[in-house]
């Protein structure tokens, strides 16, 4: 089966086990692979109800198609599980070359299952599978365990680890590989953590069959071409996606002080130039891509002096405005920290934000706190946190289960202002600032996701997605229902990306006309526009299923009370809050799903053939 290997690895933790099954390629034609081939495994195999942090919980590794090919921008893989934070469907995808190396060690997938008493880690090279014990690794975190295993295991190996967040079963760890790239959100480096599999270290030097390597190779460059003369790598390369920072904040969104406000008034300190001008010493980019928008940063002095990657626009909205702190040093410190520590960026800065305004409020005290002032403003405070997150040191304890938890254990109303969607905290994006933001946060089937839809592109950048079809700028920016079809559309045209191995910033540059000839050439599949958005439908519905399965309903599609009752008090935003019901009506009806519960009717799923789905779904 051109574009994929034709194997997938299941290993068994509990027994250490390895066997090989054949690529199911019926499926892995109707769900393209990736992230879509990775839910119907999760969804056949999960019953409802699985403890995420149990053994039977699985952790699914897969490619796509064009991952590890000449494609642009082709290092993305897929994990899938059921993600500690939320309870239900966990999706994440990382860059680099890690997929690449998985998939030319022979395998598209692989499928982790039970749990071993002991710390292991895997070790595929070239097929062979090898169970290694990890003992000496345990209690390390991602960078020096990563550069032991390159040292043990030699040149070549690529390797995606945890770090002690991980093995302290922090709620939103990440799994991290070549350190700084990240499976971040949702809390994979726990399930990792809970299984005690500290590495999976991957070589490969298989080719990738191509069905028609001419045509292949001609409509990869044409791709690549395209990008190299688009506006979006001109942007990204020089300023990275901190790039946002500035035209966020002009429009009133950029969430400050625990989105409390959303105008930060020194922006300028925290923005790209502020990391190009103090910091900023080179540029990385992941295999085969054209754009390079990573930043290799180095602080040479202070007591923030730290050398890595980063910090990406997230990580300045989380760590800088949501927290009040102006120092981009402190910021980047805190990012590059969360990389070795294995801590989701995002969750880890809104969560320190949570708790500062708790404090500020009187919620949390310093009896909670072991006496520690978790005041807004404090760079010191905030690293210190990040540290006893990952350690589940005094109050980090608690804020290693999130905000969702750390509300309903904290009550007094803090539940108003704990920013999450079904327990996932949300990125720095203030969606009272441009309703159609959170709707796309509402609907995401991870939980507050800014890129399940990548709306904020053209809200509060103006930049057109030529991924969606037949919906102009003037309507995405309209306070009309047709916002709800453009969140629809922009859902599957994205999750096509992901089950394919494309990055998401190329929807950005190519129309998918421009990516059907590469998709086609390499797999022989005659994919047309509606196939493309179908297959993405298709997979969307699917992990939606999987959640009606463990009991969401349309009430679980909604906003932290702060966003939909309080106005934003200045800025070009001030006075709006979101008017979320409307558009969630309006979404249902291009859904083709049940506007009173929220669930995938029967019809939909007919139509898009996941009859499998329909008997576990009941009435």
């Amino acid at each position: 089966m051109s574009g994929f290997m034709g194997k997938i690895l299941r290993v068994d933790l509990t027994h250490r086990k390895v066997t090989e099954e054949p690529l199911p390629k019926e499926d892995a034609a109707l769900l393209l692979g990736g992230c879509g081939l990775a839910t119907k495994y999760l969804f056949e195999e999960l019953k409802p109800g699985t403890d995420p942090l149990g053994p039977d919980n699985k952790l699914i590794f897969m490619s796509g198609p064009l991952t590890g090919t000449l494609s642009p921008s082709s290092g993305k893989s897929n994990a899938v599980t059921k993600s500690p934070l939320t309870g239900l469907w966990g999706q994440s995808g990382t860059g680099g070359k890690w997929g690449r190396e998985l998939k030319r060690s022979g395998f598209d997938g692989i499928i982790i299952e039970g749990a071993s008493e002991e710390p292991i880690y895997l070790s595929i090279d070239n097929g062979k599978v090898t169970f290694n014990d990890a003992s000496g690794l345990w209690g390390k975190n991602v960078f020096d365990t990563t550069t032991i295993l390159e040292q043990q295991l030699g040149k070549g190996f690529c390797i995606a680890c945890i770090g002690t967040g991980g093995e302290n079963l922090v709620k939103y760890a990440a799994i991290m590989n070549e350190r700084h790239r990240a499976l971040g959100r949702g809390g994979f480096g726990a399930v990792m953590g809970s299984k005690k599999l500290k590495a999976v270290a991957v070589k490969g030097e298989m080719k990738i069959p191509i069905f028609d390597k001419d045509a292949f190779e001609a409509a990869a460059k044409t791709a690549s071409d395209f990008i190299n003369e688009s506006l979006l790598k001109i942007t990204l390369e020089v300023y990275g996606t901190a790039m946002v920072l500035d035209l966020v904040n002009i429009k009133g969104g950029l969430p400050t002080r625990n989105w409390q406000r959303g105008v930060c008034a020194y922006a300028d300190k925290i923005n790209a130039p502020a990391i190009n001008d103090k910091i900023l010493v080179g540029r990385k980019a992941c295999y085969a891509c054209p754009i390079a928008c990573g930043r290799n940063v180095d602080i040479k002095t202070g007591k923030y002096a730290i050398k890595g990657e980063g910090p990406e626009y997230e990580s300045i909205g989380t760590f800088g405005s949501m927290c009040d702190i102006s120092d981009i040093e402190a910021i980047t410190y805190a990012h590059i920290l969360c990389n070795d520590l294995g801590l989701d960026t995002v969750s880890a800065g809104s969560t320190i934000a949570f708790a500062m305004e708790c404090y500020e409020k009187g919620i949390l005290k310093k009896k909670d706190t072991g006496g520690k002032e978790i005041l807004f403003g404090n760079a010191d405070t905030m690293v210190d946190l990040v540290r006893s997150i990952a350690s589940r040191q005094g109050i980090g304890d608690l804020l290693a289960e999130g905000t969702r938890h750390m509300a309903a254990q904290l009550g007094q109303g803090s539940e108003r202002f704990a920013m999450n969607v079904k327990g996932m905290e949300l990125p720095a994006y203030d969606c009272r600032a441009t309703k159609i933001t959170g709707l796309a946060y509402v609907t995401a089937n991870r939980g507050g996701d800014h890129v399940t839809a990548y709306i904020q592109g053209p809200t509060f950048l103006d930049i057109p997605f030529l991924i969606v079809e037949e919906n102009t700028i003037e309507d995405v920016t309209k306070e009309n229902p047709l916002e709800a079809k453009v969140v629809k559309d922009m859902e599957d045209a994205l999750t096509t990306f992901d089950a394919l191995g494309a990055c998401k910033f190329m929807g950005m540059a190519l129309m998918a006309d421009d990516l059907l000839p590469v998709i086609n050439a390499a797999t022989g599949w005659d994919l047309d526009v509606a196939g493309f958005r179908r297959a993405g439908e298709r997979i969307f519905n699917l992990a939606r299923a999987f959640n009606v399965r463990e009991g969401l309903r349309r009430k679980d599609d909604t906003l932290p009370l702060r966003l939909l009752e309080d106005p934003l008090p200045d800025g070009p935003a001030a006075g709006l809050t979101v008017d979320l019901e409307p558009l969630l009506n309006a979404y249902y009806g291009y859904r083709g799903w049940d506007i009173h519960t929220g669930i995938p009717t029967r019809e939909k799923l007919l139509e898009l053939e996941l009859d499998f789905v329909i008997d576990e779904l009941g009435d």
